[in-house]
């Protein structure tokens, strides 16, 4: 769900996929898999949900991932 109305915002595509743009502002450039690993630390975020987040900053045009694996914000 991209954005909830009934439900804890915690749990919603749009959250999520702020508290990754705000990891990836730390790094220049990230492994995909490092990237979940220090997101799912820090707020206890399931791999399916950093997926479709990550799917959802790609459809926006926020980040993408190269042929090497690494995230990247986009400009």
């Amino acid at each position: 769900m991209i954005l909830p109305n009934d439900i804890k915002p915690e749990l919603s595509i749009y959250y999520n996929g702020g508290l990754i743009l705000g990891e990836l502002q730390k790094h220049d450039n990230i492994a995909i898999f490092d990237l979940f690993i220090d997101v799912e630390k820090k707020y206890n975020m399931s791999f399916a949900t950093f997926i479709l987040s990550m799917d959802w900053l790609y459809l926006i045009d926020a980040a993408v991932v190269n042929d090497d694996g690494e995230v990247l914000l986009c400009s």
